[in-house]
């Protein structure tokens, strides 16, 4: 079992081991039929946590290159759209004319939306799949993985960046201090680096454990980032509170030399996060109780369903839907089938318990009694979506913060 000696974003020793779910495969390694009587490749999926800023991190990843096909992307869920435009806007505000950089661009959702404003920009993404998407999108894309040592090329080939950014990619960093030294190396003098992912607060108060799987690594507290940031002269200045993937945070960043006053929400913050005792061990080991619960509670009510005749299939076939799929054992023998918007997965089944995916069109065919909602982070707009499912008595299980059936 792999142990992580030291924490990956403030170089801590010893950070607390609180939370091991066994052997999991890479939560995005989705099977071809042909595949499924095969083995998969599983690892230690095991949770530290940092005492002395607060970062939640995986202390496995998956191996070299598992990113160069990669097949999430925002733009199946429509919600990811406004949130992407109103978060172009910020950026062409802060870059100006300046190069806006979008380091793990994905399909290229983020930088079309900037584009439609006016602004200069340029994509980074390892997965040459998803990079076409984009490119139909009239996105720039450099495809390949960044690194400080490679970012010397892309300073010369396009100049300072005015306004770097990445959504929901800082979390799949290893090593944080290499990408750090990279952005800080680009960064314009009067430039702004923009982090968004999730807040580890909100995880941990909101029982999002499906959050941690392989491909996120790391589940930032906002003092990791300031304590981070430190190390390569980079000051938060600011943080917006997100509603997107069960509580994000958007954190900016500038050089300390031309940084201005942080604002007084990142104090704020801060503050929150000590007083939720996220720099002691209780409550990780009280978090991990409640997952334990959670799972108990759940498996209970999708086999009193099973034993009742009610046919119960999974809405969504996110990353972190497969960490709760592997963790609490639930396999086809429980769910049917699960239904995803995204056409790359449809056809394929599910890492690890090998659930089919289908298109959302078979539940008006099919009618199950339940969908459990795998993709929590999107219930609102997915009760939205399955408005006749609901009108024909169909019902929503959500998994967390707590098992609870929704009419």
């Amino acid at each position: 079992m792999t142990r992580l000696l030291r924490c990956r974003a403030c170089l801590a020793a010893d950070p607390l081991t609180f939370l091991c779910m066994g052997d999991h495969p890479p939560a995005n390694s989705f099977v071809r039929p042909e595949d499924v009587p095969e083995n998969q490749p599983m690892y230690p999926l095991d949770s530290q946590a940092c005492l002395t800023c607060g970062l939640i991190q995986v202390s496995d990843q998956v191996p070299d290159g598992f990113f160069e096909h990669y097949l999430y992307v925002p733009s199946s869920a429509t919600s990811m759209h406004d949130h992407f435009a109103g978060l172009a806007g910020i950026l062409k505000k802060a870059a100006g004319d300046g190069l806006i950089v979008d380091i793990g661009c994905n399909d290229g959702l983020l930088l079309s939306a900037c584009n439609k404003v006016g602004g200069k920009t340029l994509g980074v993404d390892p997965a040459a799949n998803l990079a076409e998407i984009a490119r139909s999108r009239g996105v720039d894309v450099d495809v390949g993985y960044f690194t400080h040592s490679g970012s010397g090329r892309l300073i010369s080939e396009y100049g300072s960046a005015k306004a770097i950014v990445t959504t929901n990619t800082f979390n799949h960093i290893g090593d944080l201090h290499d990408f750090m030294a990279g952005v800080k190396g680009w960064l314009a003098d009067d430039g702004v680096f923009v982090i968004e992912v999730p807040w580890a607060k909100n995880l941990l108060e909101n029982n999002e454990f499906d959050t941690i799987y392989h491909e996120h690594v790391s589940e930032f507290s906002l003092l990791s980032l300031v304590k981070l940031g430190g190390y390569f002269d980079l000051d938060v200045v600011d943080v917006h509170r997100l509603g997107v993937h069960g509580g994000s945070m958007r954190v900016f960043l500038k050089h300390a030399a031309t940084a201005t006053p942080p604002t007084a929400i990142v104090s704020e913050m801060l503050a929150e996060e000590l007083n939720a005792g996220m720099l002691e061990a209780d409550t990780y080991l009280a978090f991990a109780e409640r997952i334990r619960k959670i799972g108990v509670d759940l498996i209970a009510m999708l086999d009193q369903l099973k034993k009742d005749g009610v046919t119960v299939a999974g809405y969504g076939a996110p990353a972190k839907g497969n960490t709760l799929l592997n963790y609490f054992g639930i396999g086809p023998d429980r769910l049917d089938y699960l239904v995803d918007r995204n056409a790359l997965k449809q056809g394929l089944y599910s890492p690890g318990m090998k659930i089919p995916i289908r298109s959302p069109d078979v539940l008006r065919e099919d009618a199950p009694g339940v969908l459990l909602v795998l993709a929590w982070n999107f219930f609102d707009e997915i009760r939205v979506q399955q408005a006749d499912f609901a009108a024909h008595g169909g019902r929503f299980l959500v998994p967390l913060p707590y098992p609870a059936m929704v009419n």
